[in-house]
């Protein structure tokens, strides 16, 4: 099931939309669509968390001092 809607965008991002579909040889809907999927995975909050607890999860809980200290440091040094 899918739902049609019109937006608006500058022409600029049409053109390149329109470049980009043609080489990818996909619909101009298809790439729109991808991309909205991608916008809102990237900023939904719950997605982000489920794959973290995903990649976690399939990684494995082995607890080694060297890595945890180490990750400790990086993310210290990382703006947020």
């Amino acid at each position: 099931m899918s739902m049609k809607t019109a937006v608006s965008i500058p022409d600029h991002v049409f053109e390149e939309v329109e470049r980009l579909a043609r080489r990818l040889k996909k619909s101009r809907s298809e790439l729109y669509r991808r991309a909205l999927e991608e916008y809102v995975a990237r900023h939904c909050e719950d997605h982000v968390t489920e794959a973290m607890n995903h990649a976690c999860d399939e990684i494995g809980e082995e607890s080694d001092t060297f890595i945890s200290t180490a990750a400790c440091r990086i993310l210290e040094r990382v703006e947020w």
